[in-house]
């Protein structure tokens, strides 16, 4: 996969900072940049190195086109960050306003298209619009699917994972966070029913908040300070093609293939559809708070049992400070690209778009997205816990998110107003 940019470390960890973040994707980066830029010492703890997992394995998308409306009003203001992200770090993060198109190949599938629009899309303001099967065939030239229609929000983006999420963590360091990769974070330490700070497997150091950014690891460290996070995981596959002008400049999603340009003249290409569920032992824990979700939205999940069930089985669910943790056992989530899936998006591309046919694939890779039961992230304070907070569970949401998420979280540690209602994001929704 393309590997995020490299990222200097620092050396040393203080004895003291004001806030320590736990995770290194695009939520606890965002999160410290914006508490750093803030004033406050930060210290960000990576177990593998910034971004190595999910955050630089998404197709790279920056939508507000087909959120949960709880969603909306954070992706706004993460959509404003977003185009001000390159000016804000000193690099190229790879954003641009491209326009993100799901076109639709039957009536039933415009039809569900046009009931977001109606009900989210408009009420909200969004510059989203139903497109004609006329306007949806120019923007796929050459396309042999004859498409319906479509929705078109045209100052959706893009941005490149591997480029943007270093990049912030380079802009969070320029304002004074210290970040540590290779340094996992074994646990909390407590005083007076409340934070006082992490222990690391290279030492302690106190604090007066924590955030818990860990993706699809947030389970499994909560479970072992007592907490109870509902959070399952899936594996979404990509693949890169190497450079070729398809005439397709607009992010798209549609007959069983997602496209969207990059960079370096190539296009990520993934199935529209299906992500792969690997049953595990929290499948079956967790079937009763994710069933309302699963009835429904089964379809758009292949299941299988493998190895990933032992190898699940074998991590530690509970652990001591003074002995290695599961993050220390396990660096990087690498799963190897699910290639069924990857035949059929492929094929299907190059059936609806002849012009992909001479497209060399480069790369192809995997990630895991951490799910929660209603899909919508946790962006939060834990009562149970006073100085905890948590930012997980994106549920594949986290690449666009991000920026508004850290903007969020920020302002959630210092009591600022926040940006958008919090409520919505709230853990306490799943007690």
């Amino acid at each position: 996969m393309p590997l995020p940019a490299s990222l200097e470390s620092d050396r040393a960890l203080p004895d003291k900072t004001d806030v320590a973040i736990i995770g290194g994707g695009i939520a606890g980066v965002a999160t410290a940049l914006e508490l750093a830029e803030r004033g406050l010492s930060i210290v960000l703890c990576e177990k593998g190195i910034i971004a190595g997992e999910q955050s630089s394995r998404n197709w790279g998308w920056c939508r507000q086109m087909g959120r949960d409306r709880r969603e909306i009003p954070l992706i706004q203001v993460s959509m404003g960050l977003w185009r001000q992200m390159r000016q804000r770090t000193g690099e190229e993060t790879g954003y641009r306003e491209c326009g993100i198109a799901y076109l639709c190949e039957s009536d039933a599938k415009l039809e569900k298209r046009e009931h977001w629009y109606r009900t989210h899309a408009r009420p909200n303001g969004l510059s989203s619009r139903m497109i004609s099967a006329a306007d949806a065939q120019a923007m796929t030239p050459g396309c042999t699917i004859g498409w319906k229609g479509g929705l078109f929000t045209p100052n959706d983006g893009r941005a490149e994972p591997a480029l943007a999420v270093p990049a912030m963590a380079r802009a969070a360091r320029k304002a004074g966070a210290l970040i540590f990769q290779n340094c996992a974070v074994r646990g909390i330490e407590r005083e007076g029913g409340r934070v006082s700070g992490i222990v690391t497997e290279n030492g302690a150091v106190a604090c007066d908040a924590v955030v818990l950014a860990g993706g699809a690891w947030s389970r499994r460290f909560c479970n072992n300070i007592g907490i109870e996070l509902p959070q399952l995981t899936v594996i979404n596959s990509v693949m890169r093609t190497t450079e070729i002008e398809a005439g397709v400049t607009h992010s798209v999603s549609g007959g069983n293939f997602a496209i969207r340009k990059r960079l370096d003249g190539g296009y990520s290409v993934a199935h529209s559809v299906f992500s792969m569920a690997d049953m595990m032992p929290d499948s079956f824990r967790l079937l009763p708070a994710f069933w309302p979700t699963l009835k429904n939205e089964w379809r758009d999940f292949r299941f299988r049992l493998g190895s990933r069930f032992l190898d699940e089985a074998r991590l530690k669910r509970r652990w001591a400070m003074d002995e290695q943790s599961p993050f220390e056992q396990v660096r990087i989530l690498d799963p190897a690209p699910v290639q069924s899936i990857q035949n059929e998006a492929l094929a299907a591309l190059r059936k609806a778009l002849p012009v992909f046919q001479k497209a060399r694939i480069a790369e192809q890779w995997a990630g895991v997205i951490d799910v929660v039961p209603d899909t919508v992230p946790v962006i939060s304070a834990i009562d149970a816990l006073p100085g905890f907070h948590m930012a997980t569970g994106f549920s594949g949401h986290g690449f666009g998110l991000g920026p508004g998420a850290g903007k969020l979280m920020a302002e959630i540690v210092t009591g600022e107003t926040p940006c958008v209602d919090p409520a919505p994001f709230r853990f306490g929704r799943f007690a």
